[in-house]
């Protein structure tokens, strides 16, 4: 009887094991991130329902092998009206401020090369349309020039993006490298791959330069003389001098085995590689590569991010909630202490003994003695 029951048991176990084994997982449900472009943007409205996904399809072939590298996340393009007033506007959204200030730049040589009214971050125009770069998003906006109070669409149209915290909204630091005195407008040219740095023009071929290892470039023109042709540089950032290294012998190999027109004069400081040529003379493309050094900026006056200020709260939030539950924990316990002290006490009282009690301590004589029996003792005489 005793082992069938035991049967019966061990058949129920194995039974509850296999259903809990053959159960479908618990489902997670992702809410997904609202879309980059609002329903309304002032007194425009969007002609087209919010896209599913990521929008990524919709990238034109010829860009997207650059937004890729920039590590583009989001895309959504749409048509907005008000009145009689129309126009487009497309967001890129990307992982970091530094792959949005790449595809700016790839974008700014795609066509708008002109300047414009600053908007957001970095800003460009083109012939019918204006370029900007807000943190991590970067927006094309095509409208009629005679639309009315275009700036206050853009500015509410930043205020509906995604930001960034943390080292995402940091803006990359080899493009402050550049010297910029005499330094052309607009030519300042930043890439984080093959794709965009050959797409924008750049002097070296793009298989010897190692991006896939994180590396990132930066290209400026310089016009020192007006009637001669301009010079280049090009800056080279790699995570380690080795790997810069490397890069280095095979820039050296690459000048020495088809010199470009013009100087060339190249130098490297760690993990950095700087490169002048064009039409610069051997003394001035000399000046240049010696001038350019890493450094560190320490700044004591400039504002800082609101994602600063954002990261500060939360610290100060989270700290002072520690500190509130620490002392409610402390309060809690002395209180518990006295309640605790003050009962026992309050007790012995209504039982006939004094309120404190004189501890008993167990003595252990280790001297060898016979310990005396109290009833042997003799009284004392008087």
């Amino acid at each position: 009887m005793v082992s069938s029951r035991k049967t019966l048991i061990f058949a129920v176990l194995l039974a509850a094991a296999g259903a809990a084994a053959q159960a479908p997982p618990a489902a997670h449900i992702v809410e997904p991130p609202p879309p980059l472009l609002p329903q309304q943007i002032g007194s425009f409205q969007k002609n087209a329902p919010a896209p599913v996904g990521d929008g990524l399809g919709s990238l034109d072939a010829a860009q997207a092998p650059v937004m890729k590298e920039d590590g583009i996340r989001r895309f959504e393009k749409s048509d907005f009206t008000s009145g009689p007033f129309h126009g487009t506007l497309t967001v890129y959204q990307f992982f970091d401020v530094s792959g949005a200030y790449a595809a700016f730049c790839y974008e700014r040589s795609q066509g708008f090369n002109q300047p414009a009214k600053k908007v957001g971050g970095a800003t460009a125009s083109g012939p019918d349309g204006i370029l900007f770069q807000s943190g991590i998003n970067l927006v094309i906006a095509h409208f009629d020039k005679s639309t009315p109070k275009l700036p206050a669409v853009f500015d509410e149209l930043i205020t509906h993006l995604p930001k960034a915290s943390g080292p995402a909204s940091q803006p990359p630091l080899l493009p402050t490298y550049l010297p910029e005195k005499n330094l052309v407008p607009g030519s300042l040219r930043y890439a984080l791959g093959p794709a965009a740095y050959t797409a924008m023009g750049g002097v070296l071929p793009a298989n010897i330069l190692t991006f896939d290892k994180a590396g990132e470039s930066v290209t400026g023109d310089y016009q020192i003389h007006a009637h001669k042709e301009r010079g280049v540089v090009t800056l080279l950032l790699y995570p380690t001098p080795t790997i810069a290294g490397d890069v280095s012998r095979a820039v050296d190999a690459q000048l020495h085995a088809q010199p470009p027109a013009g100087v060339a004069k190249l130098r490297r400081e760690g993990p950095l590689l700087i490169l002048a040529t064009g039409g610069f003379s051997e003394k001035e493309a000399q000046e240049v590569v010696d001038q350019i050094h890493l450094h560190s900026e320490v700044s004591w006056n400039k504002a800082l991010p609101p994602e600063f200020h954002t990261e500060v709260r939360k610290t100060a939030s989270l700290l002072t909630s520690i500190l509130v539950f620490s002392g409610v924990l402390g309060l809690a316990a002395i209180l518990l202490g006295l309640f605790l002290g003050f009962g026992r006490a309050w007790v012995r009282v209504l039982m006939g003994k004094p309120a404190a009690s004189e501890p008993e301590f167990l003595r252990i004589d280790f001297s060898g003695k016979p310990a005396a029996d109290a009833t042997d003792r003799t009284p004392p005489t008087t």
